[in-house]
Protein backbone atom coordinates (compact mmCIF):
# COMPACT_ATOMS: atom_id res chain seq x y z
CA UNK A 1 0.00 0.00 0.00
CA UNK A 2 1.11 3.54 -0.76
CA UNK A 3 1.24 6.29 1.77
CA UNK A 4 -0.78 8.72 0.13
CA UNK A 5 0.13 11.56 1.93
CA UNK A 6 3.60 11.29 0.79
CA UNK A 7 2.35 11.32 -2.36
CA UNK A 8 -0.10 14.17 -1.80
CA UNK A 9 2.90 16.02 -0.46
CA UNK A 10 5.77 15.57 -2.87
CA UNK A 11 2.93 16.49 -5.93
CA UNK A 12 2.28 19.56 -3.85
CA UNK A 13 6.03 20.68 -3.82
CA UNK A 14 5.49 21.31 -7.53
CA UNK A 15 3.58 24.69 -7.10
CA UNK A 16 5.17 27.59 -5.32
CA UNK A 17 5.60 27.63 -1.57
CA UNK A 18 2.35 29.60 -0.79
CA UNK A 19 -0.26 26.93 -3.02
CA UNK A 20 1.82 24.14 -1.90
CA UNK A 21 1.29 24.64 1.37
CA UNK A 22 -2.84 25.35 0.97
CA UNK A 23 -2.65 21.85 -0.94
CA UNK A 24 -1.03 20.43 1.84
CA UNK A 25 -3.72 22.36 3.89
CA UNK A 26 -6.38 20.34 2.54
CA UNK A 27 -4.92 17.50 3.31
CA UNK A 28 -4.63 17.76 7.09
CA UNK A 29 -7.96 18.89 7.30
CA UNK A 30 -9.50 16.25 5.40
CA UNK A 31 -10.48 18.15 2.54
CA UNK A 32 -8.70 16.22 -0.01
CA UNK A 33 -11.37 17.22 -3.23
CA UNK A 34 -10.49 20.77 -2.86
CA UNK A 35 -6.82 20.17 -2.18
CA UNK A 36 -6.75 17.69 -5.81
CA UNK A 37 -8.75 20.90 -7.38
CA UNK A 38 -6.25 23.42 -5.90
CA UNK A 39 -3.14 21.34 -7.02
CA UNK A 40 -4.54 20.51 -10.83
CA UNK A 41 -5.21 24.36 -11.36
CA UNK A 42 -2.10 25.58 -9.30
CA UNK A 43 -0.28 23.11 -11.90
CA UNK A 44 -2.05 24.51 -15.16
CA UNK A 45 -2.09 28.12 -13.57
CA UNK A 46 1.51 28.29 -13.22
CA UNK A 47 2.41 26.30 -16.74
CA UNK A 48 4.37 23.42 -14.20
CA UNK A 49 5.69 20.74 -16.77
CA UNK A 50 4.82 17.37 -15.10
CA UNK A 51 5.60 13.94 -16.07
CA UNK A 52 3.29 11.06 -17.54
CA UNK A 53 3.41 9.27 -13.71
CA UNK A 54 2.73 11.85 -12.13
CA UNK A 55 -0.53 13.06 -14.14
CA UNK A 56 -1.21 9.05 -13.66
CA UNK A 57 -0.51 9.65 -9.83
CA UNK A 58 -2.82 12.47 -10.01
CA UNK A 59 -5.50 10.78 -11.39
CA UNK A 60 -5.21 8.01 -8.89
CA UNK A 61 -5.38 9.82 -6.57
CA UNK A 62 -8.67 12.07 -7.81
CA UNK A 63 -9.83 8.67 -8.80
CA UNK A 64 -9.41 7.43 -5.12
CA UNK A 65 -11.23 10.80 -3.77
CA UNK A 66 -14.42 10.42 -6.32
CA UNK A 67 -12.67 13.22 -8.23
CA UNK A 68 -11.60 11.60 -11.52
CA UNK A 69 -14.21 12.62 -13.50
CA UNK A 70 -14.19 15.94 -12.97
CA UNK A 71 -10.25 16.57 -12.88
CA UNK A 72 -9.67 14.22 -15.98
CA UNK A 73 -9.58 16.92 -18.86
CA UNK A 74 -7.71 19.54 -16.42
CA UNK A 75 -5.20 16.63 -15.56
CA UNK A 76 -4.75 15.62 -19.33
CA UNK A 77 -3.78 19.55 -20.03
CA UNK A 78 -0.84 19.24 -17.94
CA UNK A 79 2.41 20.38 -19.77
CA UNK A 80 4.53 16.95 -20.18
CA UNK A 81 8.07 17.74 -19.06
CA UNK A 82 9.48 15.40 -21.23
CA UNK A 83 10.56 12.90 -19.04
CA UNK A 84 10.46 9.62 -20.09
CA UNK A 85 8.39 7.09 -17.78
CA UNK A 86 6.49 4.12 -18.10
CA UNK A 87 3.13 4.83 -16.78
CA UNK A 88 0.84 6.75 -18.75
CA UNK A 89 -2.54 8.62 -17.90
CA UNK A 90 -4.35 7.31 -21.40
CA UNK A 91 -8.26 8.19 -22.52
CA UNK A 92 -10.82 6.15 -22.84
CA UNK A 93 -10.58 5.43 -27.50
CA UNK A 94 -14.05 4.49 -27.13
CA UNK A 95 -13.26 1.13 -28.76
CA UNK A 96 -15.05 -2.05 -27.32
CA UNK A 97 -12.64 -4.18 -24.91
CA UNK A 98 -12.74 -8.00 -26.02
CA UNK A 99 -14.23 -10.16 -23.64
CA UNK A 100 -11.98 -10.54 -21.07
CA UNK A 101 -10.33 -14.22 -20.00
CA UNK A 102 -8.47 -14.71 -17.04
CA UNK A 103 -8.18 -14.25 -13.34
CA UNK A 104 -11.56 -14.00 -11.83
CA UNK A 105 -13.14 -13.00 -14.87
CA UNK A 106 -16.92 -14.21 -13.84
CA UNK A 107 -16.44 -10.90 -11.40
CA UNK A 108 -16.51 -8.87 -14.80
CA UNK A 109 -19.58 -10.67 -16.05
CA UNK A 110 -21.66 -7.78 -17.47
CA UNK A 111 -19.46 -4.89 -16.60
CA UNK A 112 -17.29 -2.57 -18.86
CA UNK A 113 -13.53 -2.22 -18.75
CA UNK A 114 -12.50 1.43 -19.43
CA UNK A 115 -8.47 1.47 -20.47
CA UNK A 116 -6.97 4.34 -17.95
CA UNK A 117 -3.60 3.65 -17.50
CA UNK A 118 -0.57 1.91 -19.73
CA UNK A 119 2.85 0.95 -18.64
CA UNK A 120 4.42 1.67 -21.83
CA UNK A 121 7.43 -0.62 -21.25
CA UNK A 122 5.19 -4.00 -21.58
CA UNK A 123 2.19 -2.60 -22.60
CA UNK A 124 -0.43 -4.35 -20.12
CA UNK A 125 -3.17 -1.37 -19.49
CA UNK A 126 -4.36 -1.15 -16.06
CA UNK A 127 -8.35 -0.18 -16.60
CA UNK A 128 -11.61 0.40 -14.84
CA UNK A 129 -14.19 -1.83 -14.16
CA UNK A 130 -17.83 -0.23 -14.41
CA UNK A 131 -21.36 -1.10 -14.70
CA UNK A 132 -23.83 0.26 -17.30
CA UNK A 133 -26.56 2.23 -15.75
CA UNK A 134 -29.86 1.23 -16.84
CA UNK A 135 -29.98 4.80 -19.18
CA UNK A 136 -27.21 3.54 -20.45
CA UNK A 137 -24.01 5.35 -18.91
CA UNK A 138 -21.28 3.91 -16.79
CA UNK A 139 -21.69 3.68 -13.44
CA UNK A 140 -19.89 6.57 -11.62
CA UNK A 141 -17.31 4.36 -9.14
CA UNK A 142 -15.31 1.45 -10.95
CA UNK A 143 -16.59 -2.11 -9.21
CA UNK A 144 -13.24 -3.23 -9.79
CA UNK A 145 -9.77 -2.41 -11.43
CA UNK A 146 -8.32 -4.57 -13.65
CA UNK A 147 -4.85 -5.20 -15.10
CA UNK A 148 -4.74 -6.85 -18.34
CA UNK A 149 -2.45 -7.83 -21.04
CA UNK A 150 -1.91 -5.67 -23.96
CA UNK A 151 -4.47 -6.65 -25.99
CA UNK A 152 -7.22 -5.89 -23.27
CA UNK A 153 -8.22 -9.77 -23.68
CA UNK A 154 -6.52 -11.44 -20.38
CA UNK A 155 -7.22 -10.27 -17.42
CA UNK A 156 -3.82 -10.58 -15.05
CA UNK A 157 -4.46 -9.00 -11.99
CA UNK A 158 -8.29 -7.93 -10.62
CA UNK A 159 -9.09 -5.81 -7.26
CA UNK A 160 -11.76 -4.51 -5.44
CA UNK A 161 -13.83 -1.21 -5.95
CA UNK A 162 -11.51 0.73 -2.73
CA UNK A 163 -8.10 -0.60 -4.31
CA UNK A 164 -7.69 2.03 -6.78
CA UNK A 165 -3.95 3.11 -5.43
CA UNK A 166 -2.97 -0.80 -4.76
CA UNK A 167 -3.82 -1.14 -7.92
CA UNK A 168 -1.61 1.72 -9.63
CA UNK A 169 1.99 0.18 -7.73
CA UNK A 170 1.37 -3.46 -8.86
CA UNK A 171 0.50 -2.39 -12.78
CA UNK A 172 4.55 -1.81 -12.84
CA UNK A 173 5.54 -4.28 -10.33
CA UNK A 174 3.39 -6.40 -12.92
CA UNK A 175 5.31 -5.79 -15.32
CA UNK A 176 8.53 -6.61 -13.85
CA UNK A 177 7.35 -9.49 -13.11
CA UNK A 178 6.38 -10.43 -16.69
CA UNK A 179 8.96 -13.29 -18.46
Amino acid sequence: MTDDAVIWNRLAALLPEAEAQEVKDCWEIGEQEAGLGLLVSGILGHEVPISETARAQISVLAESWGEREALTPQILQCRDDGTPGHLKLIESDGNPVPEATGVAVQDLAGLVLVPWITCTRCGQVLMRAHARESWGGLSYLAMYYVITTPDRATVLQLFPADSADAAFVSLPRACSDAP
